[in-house]
């Protein structure tokens, strides 16, 4: 395989993520799932688990994530699992999860995150869409950095979306302080944060083994990402129930992909790339919501998304 041919599986926009691993076993694997309490983040750690991994679940509420612990984990064999607080949209709680984690971790999937909302800063004032579904998990996975390299050929998952193709990083204005609050240029701006997110990461950790790849789920409709689509007047054509241009899924064909670059061996070594439907995704054409922007793709405005981000945590942390 040359660096820019692009991976190909023989799965596609249907198949399940029980189908993804059928036969794989991931006993003595640990992995962590953010936003696990429900959707496919619920879906990825269930079938995780099913195949023999140690799974954690990342989530807000602690009560209702030791009850989906329960419910998910296997009747029998060995995966087990167990969830932890951890609110990706407050440094310091995952200051404080990062601080806990003792010993190795094979797999991490930066599942969380929030779509569409109405303006909402953080206590760091920051753009709440921006700070949960990117400077979170940025924070929690550079934060894990050592506990993944540890593992000695570690797998990072990050969830995008097809929205990614919407628009790039707002640079000069990454919280919104300037320029009016668009809810749906926030959500874009995110997402291809995450994105930009696996280029460098894949970019930097490969000498550590780590493998970081991002991907688009495919539309679900079943899931609470899109609570807020109802209180907002212009929301994309694309989410009408009738579109055809993206791939409308259940919460089990959703998660395929998160479980495919989790945990497939046809997907071994690589790593910085952007997958849909169990395959590496071609370039976005216009009109069409498929495929990689190149915005999201580009090797500086990743290296420049790295150092801002890795400024802003810094900033927001205590003095030592």
């Amino acid at each position: 395989m040359t660096d820019d041919s692009l991976v190909t599986t023989p799965f596609g926009a249907q198949t399940t993520a029980e189908e993804v691993l059928a036969g794989i076993d991931l006993r003595g694997r640990r992995a962590l799932v953010t936003g696990a309490a429900s959707g496919i983040g619920r879906e990825t750690a269930r079938v995780l688990a099913a195949a023999g991994a140690e799974v954690i679940v990342g989530v807000r509420d602690l009560a209702a994530g030791a009850q989906v612990a329960e419910e998910i984990a296997p009747a029998s064999g060995p995966g087990t699992v167990r969830a932890t607080m951890l609110d990706l949209a407050d440094q310091a709680s995952v200051r404080a999860f990062v601080a806990a984690w003792q010993g190795p971790l094979d797999i991490l999937v930066l599942n969380a995150g929030v779509m569409a909302c109405p303006l909402e800063r953080t206590k760091e004032g920051w753009e709440v869409q921006f700070a949960t579904n990117h400077l979170g998990h940025f924070a929690l996975a550079t934060g894990l950095h050592g506990a993944l390299a540890q593992a000695r050929g570690a797998r990072v998952v990050v969830v995008s979306s097809v929205g990614h193709v919407n628009g790039d990083v707002l640079f000069d204005d990454i919280n919104f302080e300037e320029h009016p609050y668009d809810p749906w240029a926030a959500y874009s701006q995110s997402k291809t944060a995450n994105v930009l997110f696996a280029v460098e990461a894949g970019r930097l950790w490969a000498p550590d083994l780590i493998s970081v790849n991002a991907l688009n789920p495919g539309r679900i409709t079943t899931t609470r990402l899109g609570r807020h689509i109802g209180d907002i007047g212009n929301s994309p054509s694309s989410f009408d129930p009738t579109s055809t241009d993206v791939s409308w899924k259940n919460i089990e064909q959703g998660a395929a992909t998160s479980v495919l670059l989790a945990a497939s061996p046809l997907v071994e070594g690589v790593t910085g790339r952007y997958f849909e439907d169990c395959n590496e995704a071609g370039p976005h054409r216009p009109g069409v919501r498929r495929g990689v922007a190149a915005h999201a793709v580009d090797p500086q405005s990743a290296a420049r998304l790295w150092q801002i981000s890795l400024d802003m945590v810094e900033a927001a942390a205590p003095a030592a």
